[in-house]
């Protein structure tokens, strides 16, 4: 009876590291597909080291890490080229899906728009949500209007009987910086004029006019 039972239990052993030997080979072979482009390569761990002109990246599983060579790093992470080796660094926002540098990104993720690098839910005030480009532009906000300006025709301020008088308002400098598109800043409107300048003579109504001629009364003479 104990035969047996070391026979069944030497045959589950037996069972058990046939499997652990299979898994370590699929293992090692998928970590050799990921050697790809590697200079120095561990069977746990991946990539160590990639040649020159690739990137290294790292994700962690866990309490484990491991490493790949890529051409291009993917989203969420830029590549920082180094003396020794180039890496993928990853990106501190989350909502960022490709950065120039850990805190300045350059594209968001969806639902999130860019600002000034930063990746936003709602675009901060003063600026408009853009859904093509999914960016925050600045809205421009003009200052008050200034006071109509004197009434003037051609330069002149009398002697018409219909000028056209204008009024403005300044735009911040920050709009006029960014390029931003503005409401109007300017208005015009038609306005009265002085017909007749100070100083200048004036007509007579009836100047021009030829002077009715009394009629002539002839007389006759009786014969």
């Amino acid at each position: 009876m104990q035969w047996i039972i070391f026979m069944l239990l030497l045959f589950i052993s037996s069972v058990e590291m046939l499997t652990q030997n299979r898994w370590k080979k699929q293992a090692s072979a998928s970590l050799l597909e990921n050697c790809t482009g590697c200079v120095l390569c561990s069977e746990d761990n991946g990539c160590i080291t990639c040649h020159h002109r690739l990137f290294l990246l790292i994700w962690r599983d866990g309490i484990r890490q491991y490493g790949m060579c890529v051409h291009t790093c993917p989203p969420g992470y830029f590549g920082v080229r180094g003396l020794e080796v180039n890496r993928c660094t990853k990106c501190r926002s989350p909502s960022c899906e490709s950065c120039f540098s850990r805190d300045f990104c350059m594209k968001c993720k969806d639902k999130f728009y860019l600002y000034k690098g930063q990746c936003f839910r709602q675009c901060p005030p003063g600026t408009a949500a853009q859904p093509g480009t999914r960016e925050c532009q600045e809205t421009c906000e003009p200052g008050p209007w200034s006071e109509w300006s004197a009434c003037t025709h051609e330069s002149r301020t009398c002697g018409c009987k219909w000028g056209v008088e204008t009024r403005v308002r300044e735009v911040p400098e920050a709009a006029r910086e960014e390029r931003t598109a503005c409401p109007a800043v300017l208005e015009t409107r038609r306005c009265r004029m002085k017909k007749h300048c100070p100083g200048e003579k004036t007509e007579p109504k009836n100047k021009g006019k030829k002077r009715q001629k009394k009629p002539k009364t002839e007389r006759h003479t009786g014969t």
